[in-house]
């Protein structure tokens, strides 16, 4: 009899856990649109265009993953969040999931009960400094004023970089990317840190971004990726392989232009997978064959999308560097699709 009561509620558990597990697809299926967390505005990742339409880095990855939980990449509510506010909406449910440049650490991950699914930009901290302070390196900063963004772990690691170099510096705290930006043109800090891809951001969108110089030194390692909620599998599932289906894409050649044509029939077995044309790994996530053919027609590959948002030939003019597929000596690397 103990034994019957024991698998009893053992098969509770598990009943339990899978009505858990499908709540935020069913949710966003229901609703109608995926509500997806973002930076209140960084040009290259997330911010709204002349048209008042999101574009960006981080937004593609929303987009994707509508494209393949709702066939539509517009079905997005954009909610702008700020350093602070950001964890307190994932884990209320005010959104869905986080593509928000978020640093992949230790505490965020366990102690905050998040789940990173990937990472979608490597990058590392950084400081910008007016050129006219004639200023070479961070080393050369004791005593600066320094705009910090609250709520980050650039923080921290500020703090750690200036101890470790027995120097000092008066912070000035600031909320947004936009504050920063306006206090560091006023001249109320010397020195503006975060991660170097936001400065290089930020500076394209000043009046003379060549008054102002990127120094050398990358204080910290700040792998950045969208994340959900702790105990949702199964939604995590989708963001993780989005996430993969666009860097897979690139590698194996699959962009926006001939989706279409591959999935019409191809002699690699697992772009075959991937399109949906082979196997069943949208049913094992719950969706339909084509989850990842749409994915990739709505918003290309990771090449695609870093080219258009942050590559050499847009303002910001980011190199790919450790963002390259593995293949070309970056870190870019998805699991196997099979």
């Amino acid at each position: 009899m103990k034994l019957l009561n024991f698998l009893g509620v053992a098969a509770a558990v598990v009943l339990g856990a899978g009505t858990v597990a499908a709540a935020t697809l069913d949710d966003v299926q229901a609703r109608g649109k995926l509500n997806c967390g973002v930076n209140t505005g960084l040009v290259g990742f997330a911010a709204p265009d002349a048209n008042g339409e999101w574009d960006g880095f981080d937004v593609a990855v929303c987009r994707a993953v509508a494209a393949a939980v709702l066939n539509d990449p517009s079905a997005v509510e954009f909610i702008s969040l700020t350093g602070k506010t950001r964890f307190p909406a994932l884990s209320s449910g005010e959104v869905d999931m986080l593509s928000r440049n978020t640093t992949w650490t230790f505490s965020r991950d366990v102690d905050l009960k998040f789940e990173f699914v990937g990472v979608n930009y490597y990058d590392g901290q950084g400081f910008m400094v007016p050129r006219s302070l004639n200023v070479s390196s961070a080393t050369e900063l004791d005593g600066a004023t320094v705009c910090i963004q609250t709520g980050t772990t650039t923080e921290l690691n500020l703090a750690d970089f200036f101890r470790s170099n027995n120097m000092s510096y008066d912070p000035v705290p600031i909320e947004t990317n936009a504050e920063a930006r306006q206090q560091y043109i006023a001249g109320s800090c010397d020195v503006y840190t975060t991660d170097a891809s936001g400065l290089a951001a930020t500076r394209a969108n000043f009046e003379n971004p060549s008054d102002h110089v990127l120094l050398p030194e990358i204080v910290s390692k700040e792998p950045l990726g969208p994340l959900v909620r702790h105990g949702d599998h199964e939604w995590g599932d989708i963001v993780r392989w989005t996430l993969n289906a666009l860097i897979a894409a690139e590698e194996l050649g699959i962009t926006s232009a001939n989706v279409n044509e591959l999935a019409g029939g191809t002699n690699s077995p697992e772009v075959s997978r991937i399109l949906g044309t082979e196997g069943n790994l949208g049913e094992m996530l719950g969706l339909d064959a084509e989850w990842a053919k749409r994915v990739i027609a709505a918003v290309g590959n990771y090449g695609e999308i870093f080219a258009k948002h942050l590559g050499e030939s847009t303002p910001i003019g980011l190199e790919r560097g450790l963002n390259a597929q593995w293949t070309e000596g970056g870190l870019l690397y998805s699991p196997p699709f099979r």
